[in-house]
């Protein structure tokens, strides 16, 4: 497996996934500051493919959390964002996906079990939202925190493995038949990164409102 490593930052190790993370990050920041800056009632061509954008991704969220899809459409339209061209950059000769790396997905995962939380507490408030941890019973409160855990876990480990195999697969597959073939490898790869960042980002969209509405689900019963 070839070397990570980039530079020591004192007793740290910064590696290429991590530059790249920060990369796509300032790309994204730079992108939506240059993109924004002369919004038109009249839009151009610009302005109306990132509408389009904008309300497919609103569209997706309102569909699994009608009532809070505006509240959480910033954090998951970012994430979706983030993943596709975080599995995409792969392409690029010399780099390589950062969601290849598993402590980049960990972080992801941890990031998407935070704001589960987060949402949860502040549309429902803190003691209701531990309470439906309690519920049917007290005595599933160790099964829900396994639960919260393991779903944590698979969203790292499945989001890596993926990525990982996608990318040794072109590699191989490249080694062995040289260019004879670098369009269906480079469709495969395209299609697979925007799958995996869709299934990754629904996962979250659905984790995300099954903490805001659990308790307005209960009230519904």
């Amino acid at each position: 497996m070839e070397n990570e490593f980039s530079f020591m930052l004192g007793p740290v190790s910064v590696s290429t996934s991590v530059l790249t993370t920060w990369g796509i990050m300032l790309f994204i920041a730079a992108l939506a500051g240059f993109a924004t800056r002369h919004l038109d009632m009249l839009p151009g061509s610009l302005q109306t493919m990132l509408e389009g954008i904008v309300s497919t991704l609103e569209a997706a969220v309102l569909s699994v959390a009608p009532d809070h899809g505006r509240q959480i459409l910033p954090f998951i339209a970012t994430l979706w964002l983030f993943l596709i061209i975080g599995n995409l950059v792969g392409l690029i000769p010399g780099l390589h996906s950062p969601t290849r790396d598993l402590s980049v997905t960990s972080a992801l995962a941890v990031l998407v079990f935070l704001s589960v939380h987060w949402f949860g507490i502040k549309t429902q408030g803190f003691k209701k939202y531990l309470h439906h941890y309690l519920m049917p019973s007290p005595i599933l409160l160790p099964f829900h925190i396994i639960s919260e855990l393991t779903r944590t876990l698979a969203l790292a480990i499945r989001l890596f493995g993926n990525i990982m195999s996608l990318e040794m697969a072109a590699m191989l597959i490249l080694l062995v038949a040289g260019f004879l073939a670098p369009v269906p490898i480079l469709m495969l790869h395209i299609i697979e990164a925007l799958v995996q960042a869709y299934i990754f980002g629904m996962l979250a969209l659905i984790y995300l409102a099954g903490a805001i509405q659990s308790q307005q689900l209960k009230r519904q019963e």
